[in-house]
């Protein structure tokens, strides 16, 4: 009795699991006009029947981001069309969220988990103001304005000093948005959108019927510069000349 019981809760559980990426998805692409795609997600069940634990769904046997990546289809698939988003993820609800980036959508700036909530804290005592925030348990993503690989060149070319920690995800790129799960755990927003009042793992918009207006704006985003400016601005001034933002 009690095995049935925990088979119906990890049901029931999947079940929200997948509305709340449903709805995530659909929120990004239908009201925010931000391209997605499926995730590959992790691999579930060996061929006889145990668990596949955290790897990657992938064929990749030392996939780097394990659960973390497009994977048929790929990222030039991206989309904002309702009916695709719906169609995909009510085949594959538990397929992770991913975000195109570049182009019209979001870029953004990664680093270590760990170095990302000492930034934070720095960025905010020097008052910036900053955009949505991704948490995996392994790294932090801060979403910033679409820019340019040229544009990004330029930044990166004027500074002395960038943390090696750092990655940016422009035009090409990919990034897990909430309330996915992958190889490395789950996605979860440590900043929320603003203007948004609730995470996108809510409810906040199943998409809209014909010449209905969209329910938010798109959530405000930094420009890259301030954010790169900040982020080195922290890094070094950390005590005795070391780095805030180092592994």
């Amino acid at each position: 009795m009690r095995e049935i019981l925990g088979r119906r809760r990890r049901l029931r559980l999947r079940r929200k699991e997948g509305t709340a990426r449903l709805d995530a998805a659909l929120t990004c692409a239908t009201v925010w006009q931000w391209p997605v795609v499926p995730g590959v997600g992790t691999a579930r069940a060996t061929p006889d029947g145990e668990s596949g634990g955290p790897g990657c769904a992938c064929p990749e046997p030392d996939c780097a981001v394990p659960g973390a990546h497009p994977f048929e289809p790929g990222l030039l698939a991206a989309t904002t069309d309702e009916r695709m988003v719906r169609w995909w993820w009510a085949n594959r609800p538990a397929a992770p969220v991913m975000l195109a980036t570049g182009g019209r959508a979001p870029c953004a700036v990664s680093l270590p988990a760990v170095a990302a909530a000492r930034a934070l804290s720095a960025l905010d005592a020097l008052g910036m103001r900053l955009g949505p925030v991704v948490a995996t348990p392994t790294r932090w993503s801060l979403l910033v304005a679409p820019y340019s690989l040229e544009r990004l060149g330029e930044l990166l070319y004027a500074k002395d000093w960038v943390p090696s920690s750092l990655r940016f995800h422009g035009e090409g790129g990919y990034l897990v948005l909430p309330p996915s799960r992958t190889g490395t755990g789950q996605v979860r927003w440590e900043r929320l959108p603003a203007p948004l009042g609730a995470s996108a793992a809510a409810p906040v918009s199943r998409g809209r019927t014909k010449g209905e207006a969209p329910a938010a704006a798109a959530p405000w985003l930094p420009d890259v510069e301030a954010v790169l400016d900040a982020l080195v601005e922290a890094s070094t001034g950390a005590p005795g000349g070391g780095s805030r933002l180092a592994h």
